[in-house]
């Protein structure tokens, strides 16, 4: 298992609203470029998983706000596999603040791991080098 950067960037003018602070709605985004990242850092990049036929529709998604992050102010997501099964998935988001140090939100997504045709899948028995790679990140026992 690698270590998981945290992913960083910028608060973008757009993602501002009318009292110059990040839309609530846009952490949402955040959460899900945060995985994105996440997946790739961990060796299992979403075009690696699509080809092999696996989608990881959202099940649920949740957010609280601390403070409020600015426009241009730099951030940072520190995501966490808090629970794995092998055919559902739940991340953890805490989006940190650069410039103060502050907790801005944290949340989380759980998902579930689904053929094309959106049928329930078991990562252990149908992709078993994926299942080791996911489990490696949520800390759970491997071995048979």
């Amino acid at each position: 298992m690698n270590k998981i950067s945290p992913y960083t960037r910028r608060v973008f003018y757009y993602e501002t609203d009318k009292m110059g602070i990040m839309h609530h709605a846009n952490y949402i985004r955040i959460f899900e470029e945060t995985r994105v990242a996440f997946m790739q850092q961990a060796g299992t990049p979403f075009e690696n998983i699509e080809a092999l036929g696996i989608l990881m529709p959202v099940l649920s998604v949740d957010s609280r706000y601390k403070a409020p992050l600015r426009f241009d102010e730099t951030f940072a997501v520190y995501p966490k596999v808090i629970k794995f099964n092998g055919t559902t998935i739940e991340m953890d988001y805490k989006v940190v603040s650069r410039d103060t140090g502050m907790l801005c939100a944290e949340g989380s997504s759980s998902h579930c791991f689904t053929d094309e045709q959106l049928h329930p899948i078991r990562l252990k028995h149908k992709y078993p080098d994926v299942y080791e790679l996911f489990a490696s990140y949520s800390g759970i026992e491997t071995s048979d």
